[in-house]
């Protein structure tokens, strides 16, 4: 009897890890991001989270069997988030440090974001050097600022840096002849000028370069693989280039 008995409990344990086995099905990744990112990351006229990294992080995770919850986040606390488990990936545009990396790992970048330069179709402005005795403008308190600050001998060429609450303001004034050029974070200025086709010039040269990343925690190794053979899938076969021009109109993955 008790022979038998142990023998069926046996069976009962073996059966019960077997089905704990075939059914832990695919594992959900939640996303922290910033919701008012456009393109990267923002709500559309329905209140639904869509965006550049949106789609891209949606096509990695279907490439690695994951499920994916987006879950936007207190931006300035993403380390914190992260770190305490309360998200899995960060992914919004996230610029790839040496301060971050003590406390974050990074996928490869994905992207590189350049300061640009945004003229009207017909201007004559072909070079940073023929803004000399422009007026420029960009938005305040940005990443472009610091840019411009970082080539004092050009800014201090400019008739007048304008300073704007936001870009779509500068690019209004620009298509108006207020302004010679905007300077603008890439990520955003593709994004609204891909809106109006043919009205304006992206020039060549710009003021600076930073390189986008997935962020994730220093020892979840097995995740950043997976993630990064999805995305350098998706590199390969065109498919976060299609992303890109649906979203800048131009092919800007890197």
């Amino acid at each position: 009897m008790k022979k038998w008995l142990c023998a069926a409990l046996g069976l009962l344990m073996f059966g019960l890890l077997a089905a704990g086995c075939g059914n832990s099905g695919p594992k959900k990744i939640v996303v922290g991001l910033d919701d008012n990112f456009p393109p990267m990351g923002f709500r559309d006229e329905n209140n639904e989270i869509v965006g550049f990294d949106i789609d891209m992080a949606k096509e990695a995770a279907k490439r690695a069997g994951l499920e994916v919850e987006f879950k936007p986040i207190d931006w300035s606390s993403k380390e914190a988030e992260l770190n305490g488990k309360r998200v899995d990936v960060l992914w919004n545009g996230l610029t790839i440090t040496e301060k971050r990396k003590e406390n974050i790992a990074f996928t490869k970048p994905y992207m590189e974001n350049h300061q640009i330069i945004i003229v009207n179709a017909n201007s004559p402005i072909k070079t940073k050097a023929d803004l000399a005795g422009q007026v420029v403008g960009t938005q305040d308190g940005s990443s472009s600022v610091e840019a411009l600050e970082k080539e004092e001998a050009v800014l201090k060429s400019f008739k007048e840096l304008k300073k704007y609450g936001d870009y779509v303001a500068a690019l209004m004034d620009l298509k108006a002849g207020r302004l010679g050029a905007v300077v603008v974070d890439e990520v955003v200025g593709r994004y609204y000028i891909a809106k109006k086709p043919g009205e304006y010039t992206v020039l060549n040269d710009n003021f600076g370069t930073e390189e986008y990343g997935v962020g994730l925690r220093k020892d979840d190794n097995a995740l950043l693989d997976k993630l990064q053979k999805a995305m350098d899938d998706m590199k390969k076969d065109g498919t976060s280039g299609k992303i890109s021009q649906k979203w800048f109109g131009a092919e800007i993955v890197k």
